[in-house]
């Protein structure tokens, strides 16, 4: 999340925060033996660790019904060692995940509306490990002269209020899914004692924990999509 608030739960807190981050060290060690970013172990042939296809859409099923919302798998891509599960949390269906992600209809509403807005959970499954971790995503539409630009902003952790409850609640279904949790906020930083590698060429700085066990773009990389209105959408710029 984006922080500690003030409670009475401190030592447990600190507790799982401590039983996190050595699932992490545990992770990175097992992955990546030289400590570079780009190299992890066996990465071609070794066994994936993520959750199977019926096991992902079982999750996102139990998460649509306990979270009372709509979810969307979108898995990875070629360059990312995750699957993705929007949770809607503001907004209404047929939304944008499902016209960009899974080819659903433009809704007659967008025709109309210079301007859309959507809000969601964005939960993140690693393929190289057992662990998940949740950001906020804020998703915005907007007319252009021959179709939507779409574009896709990620923040480090959740963070607004109302998202809270939600989180809460799917934090907890996670472990049964042999999932462990991890708090964003502790995955946004470099491992000490890692190497950039070819990160720092692509992107110019030091990649994060996160980008060590789910994906290599930057954690609030802001991407871009043009949605032609009578075409397939596709990733413009990022």
């Amino acid at each position: 999340m984006g922080g500690c608030t003030n409670c009475k739960g401190k030592a447990g807190c600190d507790d799982h925060k401590g039983q996190m981050m050595g699932t992490v060290e545990q992770a990175l060690a097992d992955l990546y033996p030289t400590r570079t970013w780009g190299e992890a172990a066996d990465a071609e042939t070794a066994e994936p660790a993520g959750l199977p296809p019926d096991e992902l859409a079982g999750l996102a099923d139990e998460l649509a019904t306990e979270l009372r919302a709509a979810t969307f798998v979108r898995a990875g891509g070629d360059d990312e060692a995750c699957d993705y599960i929007y949770v809607l949390a503001l907004g209404r269906t047929p939304c944008i995940v499902q016209v960009r992600d899974h080819g659903v209809e433009l809704p007659d509403e967008w025709r109309s509306a210079d301007a859309i807005e959507e809000l969601y959970l964005r939960v993140v499954i690693s393929h190289r490990a057992r662990v998940a971790a949740v950001q906020q995503v804020a998703i915005d539409l907007a007319r252009t002269g021959d179709g939507y630009l779409v574009r896709e902003r990620p923040r480090a952790g959740v963070y607004d209020a109302p998202l809270l409850a939600r989180l809460q609640k799917l934090v907890a279904i996670l472990p049964a899914y042999d999932l462990v949790h991890l708090d964003f906020g502790d995955i946004a930083h470099a491992p000490p004692g890692f190497h950039a590698g070819e990160w720092r060429v692509l992107y110019g700085a030091d990649p994060s924990i996160a980008n060590y066990l789910f994906y290599a773009q930057p954690t609030t990389m802001i991407t871009t999509t043009m949605i032609s209105a009578d075409a397939s959408p596709g990733v413009l710029a990022s």
